[in-house]
């Protein structure tokens, strides 16, 4: 970071000079010259300071990352020598979240450990709140969930007492993150419940949607896919209140995936299908393949070789007019299963040589 703001700092050294008044300014005039420019300087710095930090979190907000930190490290700056420690929190917490969104957690981790130190002894506990969710995230994208359920732990303490309901729902949410990537799906599903009440008091239809598919999501690798089905598609409600067609067929995917690890064959064609219309609307061809494929397994496990063999058949196309090769080979071996259901061992065979070449090309 020191090289980083070494530039920035050089580069604001001629902004902050044409702040102040010149020889010609009225308030040189009279004997206040030293109190008035004094005011004016501090004023027009602190200004200055407090638009940085405002246009830092509007980049971030629209996910102009890059733009995002290069105004939060002027920020801070700006804010050091002022000796300003509140505006110092905040922009070194706007480069911890803007890094978090980069990925690159361990910078993330930096400057929010940088930022909590400045803030805890102002005693600013919704900040520490915020700043405390975004280290925990951090630490369980770099697989160390014992610091992250430390952090949220600490996160939701503070925020239940504040009152800062946004805060405890934020925290509970990714207490069940964590958890479950301790392995521990019922302790997750337990904390995601807590934060979907929460979310559901507040009207927050986005963070709900999330909280569902973290629930649905959790209870699906506990094998109850009963449960997870009734989440995926209290989600799915939302997505088409909002017509969020791609998180519509993300969700329409997990049900039949869900409804054929149930065993119900019927019900997983049907939700793939209703994938498949939204693939083709949204000219995903990527998307449009995949549920091709998840219709031909569900017809297969039906017996229905012959209805299997069409949508292998329409895949097996897309993924040749795609030239992914490994694709076209994997559906070839789905197709010679089907036809051997079928007793059509002249076309398995066919499959066979076929996938054989495709395997040399590779």
């Amino acid at each position: 970071m020191n090289s980083d703001l070494a530039t920035v700092e050089t580069a604001l050294a001629s902004s902050r000079e044409t702040v102040l008044p010149s020889k010609h300014d009225p308030l040189t005039v009279d004997g206040s010259t030293a109190t008035c420019t004094s005011t004016l300087i501090v004023d027009a710095a602190q200004a200055i300071a407090e638009r940085a930090l405002h246009e830092g979190f509007e980049y971030y907000q629209t996910g102009q990352f890059e733009a995002a930190l290069k105004t939060f490290q002027q920020a801070f700056l700006l804010c050091r020598d002022r000796q300003d420690d509140c505006g110092q929190g905040k922009a070194l917490s706007g480069l911890g979240l803007t890094h978090y969104s980069l990925r690159d957690y361990a910078r993330a981790i930096k400057y929010s450990r940088q930022s909590l130190d400045i803030v805890q002894p102002l005693q600013d506990r919704r900040s520490i709140v915020k700043i405390l969710s975004n280290l925990g995230n951090a630490y369980r994208h770099l697989k160390e969930p014992t610091k992250a359920i430390e952090c949220q732990q600490q996160s939701l303490t503070i925020a239940q007492e504040i009152g800062d309901c946004r805060g405890e729902m934020a925290a509970l949410n990714n207490l069940g993150l964590a958890h479950k990537a301790l392995g521990d799906h019922q302790t997750a599903i337990n904390y995601e419940e807590q934060s979907l009440v929460i979310a559901r008091k507040l009207q927050d239809d986005l963070t709900e949607e999330q909280i569902l598919k973290n629930l649905g999501n959790a209870c699906y690798a506990l094998g109850n896919y009963a449960r997870a089905i009734d989440y995926y598609q209290q989600r799915l409600v939302l997505a088409r209140k909002h017509s969020d067609r791609r998180t519509e067929g993300q969700i329409l995917r997990n049900l039949g995936n869900a409804c054929y690890a149930l065993g119900d064959y019927d019900r997983s064609i049907e939700y793939s299908k209703q994938w498949l219309h939204v693939t083709k609307e949204s000219q995903d061809q990527r998307g449009e393949e995949q549920a091709l494929g998840s219709i031909g397994v569900g017809y297969d496990a039906l017996g229905n070789h012959a209805r299997a063999v069409d949508y292998y058949e329409q895949r097996l196309a897309i993924a040749r007019k795609m030239k992914d090769h490994r694709l076209a080979e994997q559906v070839l071996g789905s197709l010679r299963v089907a036809y051997y259901g079928l007793g059509d061992y002249a076309k398995a065979a066919d499959c066979i040589e076929q996938r054989q070449a495709l395997m040399e090309a590779i």
